[in-house]
């Protein structure tokens, strides 16, 4: 009797996540169990570091991955740039030498939140291109459309409706506005736009 060959399953592919602030980390939480997706989140309790130790795990986890997606907060950089001490390199600088590393890797993408996360959150309800200059600002402009809205797991993981959940059905808007907005550059560090959509065109998901 002739034994059966086992069938090789295809290989699914890993997306992997690196990320420094709690909000991030929830949030994909919360993307990973809604639309069913495996991927890697880095590190497992997120903490701020510095940008060569970021970067020094994207480029390993490059190793093993099909994309790594690294998800940078711009306030932080620009804000820990106005403190540096004259003489030395600022985190802008550092964050754009990485930036130009990575080149044509198409394994490692770069997503640029500026200033921060909750700009990709307000696209999922007005088209904007406004800077804040604050996060106080943008949070008021945000809570225009979540008006509970706060940066904690409990309101993010709410057990009756958790922020994925809220915002999910405004997500193809989302997409088309930051869509509207282009790529990040360092000419123009001063307006506001978000890069989080490269990670919904990777997985396909929430397109029209």
């Amino acid at each position: 009797m002739r034994k059966s060959k086992k069938i090789r399953q295809p290989k699914r592919a890993v997306f992997s996540f690196v990320v420094d602030g709690k909000c991030e980390f929830w949030y994909l939480q919360l993307l990973q169990r809604y639309e069913k997706v495996t991927i890697n989140l880095e590190p497992k309790l997120p903490q701020k570091k510095l940008l060569s130790v970021q970067f020094a795990q994207v480029e390993e986890l490059a190793e093993e991955s099909e994309k790594v997606f690294w998800i940078v907060d711009f306030d932080t950089i620009l804000k820990e740039t106005q403190e540096a001490k004259r003489g030395r390199k600022t985190p802008l600088q550092e964050f754009q030498k990485l930036y130009n590393k990575v080149g044509e890797n198409e394994k490692i993408i770069i997503i640029v939140n500026n200033p921060c996360l909750e700009y990709w959150f307000l696209l999922h309800f007005e088209q904007t291109s406004k800077h804040f200059p604050t996060y106080e600002e943008l949070e008021k402009s945000v809570k225009k459309h979540l008006t509970d809205y706060e940066k904690t797991e409990r309101y993010y993981k709410n057990s009756r409706q958790n922020i994925y959940q809220r915002l999910k059905p405004y997500l193809p808007t989302a997409i088309t506005n930051a869509e509207n907005l282009g790529e990040f550059t360092f000419d123009n560090i001063r307006t506001g736009m978000t890069e989080m959509r490269k990670i919904f065109n990777s997985l396909g998901i929430g397109s029209r």
